[in-house]
């Protein structure tokens, strides 16, 4: 192979690698909670819910266990009723972890940066279980607790 061949042949075969990277289950459960910050410092809770099952089965863990989407879009909207309530969303130490083809675990820790009048900072933990279906990923199981 001439010095040009084999150059083309590298830049091929890392974007092939590089596509293939990007199609990992890891990389799309990334890709979804990267959306799901952004939707939510938007002050878009509709939008962030998106990342979640929409089933009476999906399941929230927090301070009770409640069951169903529209329960848990419903827990959303009382609680973080103004931008200033939603903050500024950053997850951190987060790791994916893949079960089999349809199944994944995601923990990590979140920071809410808000004023005080938003209801002051908020720190916590979060494991989410991943189902994947026809449409991707989606959250069915979110446990999370406050820490600080």
């Amino acid at each position: 192979m001439r010095k040009g061949s084999v150059h083309l042949f590298l830049v091929l075969v890392l974007t092939l690698a590089s596509s293939q990277a990007q199609t990992a289950p890891e990389a799309a459960i990334h890709h979804l909670l990267d959306q799901q910050t952004k939707d939510w410092n938007r002050g878009d809770v509709e939008a962030f819910m998106k990342g979640y099952d929409d089933s009476p089965t999906t399941t929230f863990v927090g301070q009770a266990v409640q069951y169903g989407y529209a329960t848990i879009l419903e827990r959303y909207r009382k609680l973080y009723t103004t931008p200033a309530a939603m903050g500024k969303l950053t997850f951190s130490h987060l790791a994916i972890r893949v079960l089999d083809a349809d199944y994944a675990v995601a923990t990590g820790n979140f920071h809410l940066d808000r004023t005080t009048a938003g209801g002051g900072n908020a720190d916590g933990i979060f494991s989410l279980l991943f189902k994947r279906d026809s449409s991707g990923w989606k959250i069915i199981l979110d446990h999370t607790s406050r820490t600080g």
